[in-house]
């Protein structure tokens, strides 16, 4: 009896263990299965002739960058790889042009990775302010100190070994620095490469799943140039960045354009739809130009799912998956302000916690608003955590709205409900860690988010308002208030007044009296 038993749990065991392997089976075929021919490059001639028509193009046409001039001038090994490697986090979801004064600022104070280990993370999140996305500097800074104390000051040699010891270094980042900096043939596969590749072989799939993943991975490595490996990834990023971009492609100035499979699928496209038209007003009925397509179309995992839309043309590929709408939040913020010594303006700043969103950076004291509670209890609650920073009593009555900010982060859509508060002590100090008082120039220099400064922009200008009221007549009392009474008539004019008897002279008076002396 126990022996059966225990035959048969071997035989459930088994099944479970048959069912696991074949569910593992399946999702490594998914994965890894060959794409059809039409996807890849089968001809090595072909390779050639595209590596070739590439480079010459980026070699007469590449912006002159200082992370690309750094990289091929600096003979430095050790720091030719860190700069690279700050250029690429820098670059990550960020603007080229919004990248290059930042880069520039933060090489010639950190020139080396032993400077930036040196560094404190406030002034590292000084520097990054603005550029968004904050954990990249963190991530940068902490990457530097492993180098220094754990890599006895030396930079990663190789792309694995980019990618093990490097903290927020991906399978992207690793193969850029590394065949940039280091000359490793590899390919590298970012946003501008992917929607390039996708076009170049019609991938319409989308490009985040596994599948299109790997197949982009090994189309960049199969074409990639060994002898030019960091040149060949950024003409490829150059291309999909200025020509083959998102929405507005510029198939006319495409160095490939002979390679490319979407383009020459659009054009099919339209000459058979100009045929079908011609055929239905003038009764020609002349066979339709071939298609060049996928064999397997109707099961590839690299073909578009969707039917083919004329509307998007060569943006037929890739196709995008639906974007999640971000979440919307309302935050209560509040500008506290206290004169200092000098007469100068000073406002109280907090730092947000370590972890999550603009870690580290200092903000205007905030409360994110709940829906479910009143506005009058939320500004109480708000009130109490300024009470407790300043240890003295602040109350909803003195909060004065200004205006609501908008600022976008990439899931997050922010309002800022702003309110200020003037205090009259100008020897009003903090009692508890992490706030400060700042000028209006400090806090323009400080580790802040865009969103604080935006507020800061909105208190300038109702200030400048009231300014202007004031310069155009409209005289404002202490508290900024018109003061509507009028002005006592001048003297001239009461005078006038009495000649008439307080009354309007006709015109007939006047010409009576030209008559008269006549």
């Amino acid at each position: 009896m126990r022996q059966s038993k225990r035959v048969g749990v071997e035989v459930i065991e088994s099944a479970k263990s048959k069912r696991k392997r074949t569910k593992t089976a399946v999702k490594e075929e998914e994965t890894t299965a060959s794409p059809s021919s039409y996807h890849t490059f089968t001809d090595p001639g072909a390779v050639l002739l595209l590596r070739s028509e590439l480079l010459t193009w980026y070699d007469r046409e590449k912006r002159e960058l200082p992370w690309r001039t750094l990289a091929v001038t600096e003979p430095d090994l050790n720091i030719r790889t860190y700069a690279v490697w700050v250029s690429e986090i820098m670059l990550q979801q960020t603007q080229v042009a919004t990248v290059i004064d930042y880069y520039n600022k933060w090489m010639k104070r950190w020139p080396t990775v032993q400077d930036l280990s040196a560094a404190t993370l406030e002034e590292v999140n000084q520097m990054w302010a603005g550029l968004g996305y904050y954990s990249r500097g963190r991530r940068l800074h902490e990457g530097a100190q492993k180098v220094v104390t754990e890599l006895k000051g030396q930079m990663p040699r190789t792309v694995d070994s980019l990618l093990k010891e490097l903290p927020g270094v991906g399978r992207y980042t690793a193969a850029a620095v590394g065949s940039i900096a280091l000359g490793q043939v590899t390919g590298a596969v970012d946003g501008n490469v992917i929607r390039g590749l996708c076009r170049l072989r019609a991938i319409g799939a989308d490009s985040t799943s596994p599948a299109v993943t790997e197949a982009l991975w090994d189309l960049a490595n199969t074409l990639v140039d060994p002898d030019r490996p960091g040149d060949f990834n950024q003409a490829m990023m150059e291309l999909g960045a200025r020509v083959c971009t998102p929405k507005g492609a510029v198939c006319s100035q495409c160095p490939v354009q002979s390679h490319c499979h979407s383009y020459r699928k659009v054009h099919v496209k339209q000459e058979q739809n100009s045929k079908k038209l011609l055929g239905k007003l003038g009764g020609n009925t002349s066979s339709l130009p071939d298609i060049e397509d996928c064999v397997i179309s109707g099961t590839c995992r690299l073909c578009p799912s969707e039917p083919w839309d004329n509307a998007l043309g060569i943006n037929n590929f890739p196709r995008k998956p639906a974007k999640k709408a971000p979440r919307v939040e309302r935050t209560l913020t509040c500008v506290v302000i206290r004169r200092a010594d000098e007469g100068e303006e000073e406002y109280l700043l907090t730092q947000r916690p370590d972890k999550g969103l603009l870690a580290g950076l200092w903000e205007f004291p905030s409360l994110l608003l709940d829906e479910e509670s009143s506005e009058i209890k939320q500004k109480g609650a708000l009130c109490a955590v300024i009470s407790r920073i300043l240890g003295t009593s602040v109350t909803e009555t003195l909060l004065q709205h200004i205006g609501d900010v908008v600022h976008i982060f990439s899931h997050i859509h922010q309002t800022y409900v702003v309110h200020i508060v003037r205090l009259k002590d100008s020897g009003t100090q903090t009692h508890t860690e992490n706030t400060q008082w700042l000028s209006g120039a400090a806090l323009q220099e400080a580790a802040v988010s865009t969103g604080v400064k935006k507020i800061v922009k909105l208190y300038d200008s109702v200030g400048s308002q009231k300014e202007q009221t004031s310069k155009n007549g409209k005289k404002l009392n202490a508290n900024g208030v018109k003061n509507n009474k009028k002005p006592p008539p001048s003297k001239k004019k009461k005078m006038d007044a009495e000649s008439s008897g307080g009354r309007q002279l006709s015109l007939s008076c006047f010409f009576k009296a030209v008559k008269e002396e006549s």
